[in-house]
């Protein structure tokens, strides 16, 4: 992500290091004002520092608003780029992903991993700060007197390594956080899916009970971290405390034997107490690089996710015009209206969804193109789901045909009607707001826009009455004139419509 954005990443470098050297140089700065000018000369002597103490100070702001602006430029760059690969894979992965990765591990990490890796990449420019600054007092301290440079120099990093500690089990914590954060996320997904089944059987308790203790165990997870992040913040002023104590006993030792001027003592004491900064902030990087670390791990495991069928070495394009399918026995003549019994193993198989030696075309399956084997064959399963969105739109899954022509094909001209506003109502999550067979030709007349060369269907008319469903049958058999389309149902309405092989 860093390569990504070089410019920015190299801004946010030096705008880090420039608003934190000023801090880091003031009592230097300070320091060499009391022994040239205050100690040894007059106020003619003193106003060059005047000067340029408030000359630091302007450079610290300008360089503040750029850091500020690069920081925030860099989270969002982090976060949305982590968002856009999950949700570019999950949509390549298609029919795979939730086969091999639970629904709230996804959403899990659209929630909460992406913000965590934006909240790293947001660190790095402070980071790059606090290690320059860091450098130079070192240099400083250890020309000017050796002993207290080095005391500083090597206790600085001592204080960052006493804290390192406290952050594996850190993020031990964090990471057992994340595993409950995602099972309440999966259960609550879960059961807003089957809040109509669970309202039917009088479940709403039992599942409310199963929730409850679910998420007792993800408050549970965020104390034992919140515990932990205390000690953390604790170590980070303590630590760097004694350093700095123990450079002011030296410093005033070294002072009143005469090894140091008063000068030098303030500049020492305003520089180890400065030290407090770079090591803070070494620390929050150090923390968000933990949760980045798990969030990271997440994501990689599902960018690592291959889909079932990849892209053939040589892809063979399909032959134009109508497409038959022959699976074994069952064979689906081009350019008619096949019926077969209910079977969504057949279904996935005729559509590529499953391994399997189906010829289409007369090609094997396994030798199309994806894109094109997803453009000219679809399949519309029983539990499919509708977006939420402006009904228009949604419903416009393609456009060969016009949505309102697929509307009334699917017999569903009443849906759209009893709906306020028509085409331009909001439908609501999964089409929640419409019951399940209104559902049912929703998704039947958003598979018509596209008008693919071959339609599979599974149980399309399951949820409607017989009188619809046959309005519905001899729709789509007109239709769908010319062009292959099979039904796996156990209706006999389709069946005296279709042929059987």
């Amino acid at each position: 992500m860093l390569a990504a954005r070089p410019g920015l990443t190299l801004t946010a470098a030096v705008a880090g290091a420039c608003a934190m050297l000023p801090t880091a140089v003031m009592p230097l700065v300070v320091g060499a004002a009391i022994d040239t000018s205050i100690a040894a000369g007059g106020p003619r002597d003193l106003a060059g520092w005047i000067v340029l103490v408030p000359g630091l100070a302007a450079a610290q702001a300008l360089a503040s608003g750029v850091l500020n602006w690069a920081s925030h430029t860099m989270w969002i760059h982090g976060a949305v780029s982590a968002e856009h690969a999950v949700v570019r894979h999950a949509a390549h992965l298609g029919a795979t992903l939730p086969k091999r990765l639970p629904t709230g591990e996804v959403v899990a990490m659209g929630s909460e991993d992406v913000y965590d890796i934006g909240n790293a990449v947001e660190t790095f420019g402070r980071t790059i700060g606090a290690l320059t600054s860091f450098a130079v007092v070192a240099v400083v301290l250890v020309t000017i007197t050796p002993v207290l440079g080095t005391v500083a120099l090597v206790g600085a990093p001592l204080a960052v390594l006493g804290i390192g500690p406290l952050l594996r089990p850190l993020h031990r914590r964090k990471e057992a956080q994340r595993e409950r954060f995602s099972e309440v996320t999966a259960m609550g997904a879960d059961i807003v899916s089957g809040l109509r089944i669970l309202r039917g059987v009088g479940g709403e308790r039992q599942f409310l009970r199963r929730f409850t203790a679910v998420n007792d165990r993800v408050r549970d997870a965020g104390v034992a971290v919140g515990r932990m992040e205390s000690w953390l913040a604790a170590a980070e002023i303590a630590l760097p405390g004694v350093v700095t104590v123990v450079v002011t006993l030296l410093g005033a030792r070294l002072a009143l034997d005469g090894a140091i001027s008063p000068g030098e003592l303030v500049a020492f004491y305003g520089a180890s107490a400065f030290l407090v900064v770079p090591v803070r902030t070494a620390t929050e990087a150090a923390d968000a690089a933990s949760a980045a670390r798990v969030a990271a791990g997440r994501i990689d495991r599902l960018l690592r996710l291959t889909p079932e069928f990849g892209q053939p070495a040589a892809p063979v394009p399909l032959p134009e015009g109508p497409l038959s399918l022959a699976d074994g026995p069952v064979v689906a003549p081009a350019g008619r209206l096949t019926v077969l019994p209910p079977d969504r193993a057949l279904a996935e198989r005729l559509t590529g969804y499953a391994d399997s030696d189906v010829r289409i075309g007369g090609v094997p399956i396994r030798d199309v193109d994806r894109a094109e084997l997803r453009r000219r064959v679809v399949l519309v399963l029983g539990d499919d789901q509708l977006f939420a969105g402006r009904a228009g739109t949604e419903l416009a899954a393609g456009d060969a045909v016009p949505v309102a022509e697929a509307i009334a094909a699917a017999d569903a001209t009443d849906v759209i009607d009893a709906l306020p506003g028509g085409y331009d109502a909001m439908l609501s999550e999964r089409g929640r707001s419409v019951s399940g067979g209104q559902r049912q030709r929703l998704l039947l007349a958003r598979a018509l826009t596209v008008d693919p060369d071959v339609l599979v269907l599974e149980e399309p008319t399951s949820a409607v009455d017989a009188h619809t469903e046959a309005r519905i049958v001899a729709r789509i058999a007109a239709l769908r004139a010319g062009r292959t389309t099979v039904v796996l149902t156990s209706s006999p309405l389709w069946q005296q419509e279709g042929v059987r092989p």
